[in-house]
């Protein structure tokens, strides 16, 4: 773990500087629409907009990199970052925020395309899983720092935002001054969504449900707060909740999941979502259930992404694995823009509640399609599984590339064992 940190120190903090500028935006302007009366429903086509373009950039990515160079695309996309962020608070209008929230998407996609393909670079084979590992947790910890962030300045002033976009402008430095050389970049055809779906029917379900349950987590809780009256400090505490659980309970689950049937652990595990959904629904506006209800949220649906990508990692081949991470992440991508949408509209429907249903019924529904897969495959010989690599939902298609390839290569090493 210390090599893997020493060798990609600069990787990792300027990557977690982004994720603190990320993290923060999205929360930001959640407690910021409230301020400038945005309704429910416009704050959701903002949030929906990020994965909009996060998923145009993912697919457009790898083809700028081939063209210019990763050097180039970083930078390019990296001023467009910060004159977004500044521009938020210039002109508060919905759907202005809607068009840079986009761009903000794309812009974000592109930059954790460059540095994770970079990030695989400087790994070998022998901590390749470590340097992975290590990622999600910055990633994490970048997140929840964001968090605290919130309250250092008055979210109806400019102030916030231009520390987004300072934390966001000094992150390029470390990566750009310090990582050499450049990796070649490769990418392979994705394959069909048909393809997909016969390889792997859970995966494909459950990446798109997830996708729904990863858009509400990172773009419509702040939204929630507001909604149900959390004053600023429990907003920031209710989010963080979402990002501590994920990161305490992702690795315990995956040495759980090479060791049983990872479909009846993706049940029980988002079962366990769906409970604390209810949890939080049922509430009634006590805080501390409702930082329960996010933990418990938050610990189950990111491990769920890693076990849907380490259960269809069981039935490909080593050369596949790019053309279907790129389908999967693309599956995900078309269930987050939904999301926000969605929950918008339960939460005028029913209340602020609402937003605690949308997950339930999407938790319990991941559920009961993983017990009715049960039925209609058999289950593999536990050695004949691979190995389990934590992956954050945030993450692009390079580094669940990377993921699958090294569950693999972990099993096989341990097959030669």
């Amino acid at each position: 773990m210390l090599q893997v940190i020493s060798s990609s120190w600069a990787l990792l903090l300027g990557m977690g500087l982004l994720m603190v500028g990320n993290g923060l935006q999205g929360t930001l302007l959640g407690v910021r629409g409230d301020i400038e009366g945005f309704s429910a429903f416009q704050m959701s086509l903002v949030m929906s907009a990020y994965f909009v373009g996060f998923l145009g950039g993912s697919r457009m990515a790898p083809e700028m990199i081939r063209r210019v160079g990763h050097v180039r695309v970083f930078a390019a996309l990296a001023s467009f970052i910060s004159a977004v962020l500044v521009l938020y608070a210039a002109w508060a209008n919905p759907y202005a925020w809607m068009v840079m929230r986009v761009i903000i998407g794309f812009c974000f996609s592109g930059v954790y395309v460059t540095a994770e393909s970079w990030l695989n670079n400087a790994a070998d084979n022998e901590n390749r899983g470590k340097a992975l590992s290590v990622y999600m947790i910055v990633q994490m910890i970048g997140i929840v720092a964001a968090q605290a962030l919130l309250l250092t300045a008055d979210p109806s002033g400019y102030v916030l935002f231009v520390i987004i976009s300072v934390l966001v402008s000094i992150s390029f430095a470390p990566i750009l001054l310090s990582i050499s050389p450049t990796p070649a970049f490769e990418s392979t055809k994705p394959k069909s969504l048909r393809e997909i779906m016969e390889i792997s029917p859970l995966g494909c379900v459950g990446m798109f449900l997830l996708g729904g349950v990863f858009s509400a987590q990172f773009g419509m809780s702040a939204v929630y707060g507001t909604a149900a009256g959390l004053t600023l400090s429990q907003i920031s505490l209710f989010v963080s909740a979402f990002y501590i659980g994920a990161t305490l309970i992702q690795y315990p689950l995956g040495w759980v999941s090479d060791r049983m049937d990872r479909r009846l652990l993706i049940m029980i595990v988002a079962l366990l979502g769906g409970l604390g959904a209810v949890v939080g629904m049922l509430s009634g506006g006590d805080f501390v259930v409702l930082l329960i209800a996010a933990f418990l949220i938050g610990g189950t649906s990111n491990p769920l992404y890693s076990l849907l990508l380490a259960y269809t990692n069981d039935f490909i081949e080593l050369e596949d694995m790019a053309a279907v991470s790129g389908g999967l992440v693309f599956i995900n991508g078309l269930g987050a823009i939904s999301g926000p949408m969605v929950t918008a509209w339960l939460m005028g429907a029913v209340g602020p509640h609402g937003y605690f249903l949308f997950l339930a019924v999407l938790l319990v529904a991941t559920a009961a399609y993983a017990g009715y897969r049960m039925t209609q495959r058999a289950s593999l010989e536990l050695d004949e599984t691979s190995s389990y690599a934590p992956i954050s939902m945030s993450s692009t298609v390079m580094a669940v590339e990377y993921a699958l390839e090294t569950g693999a290569e972990d099993h096989e090493s341990e097959d030669a064992a």
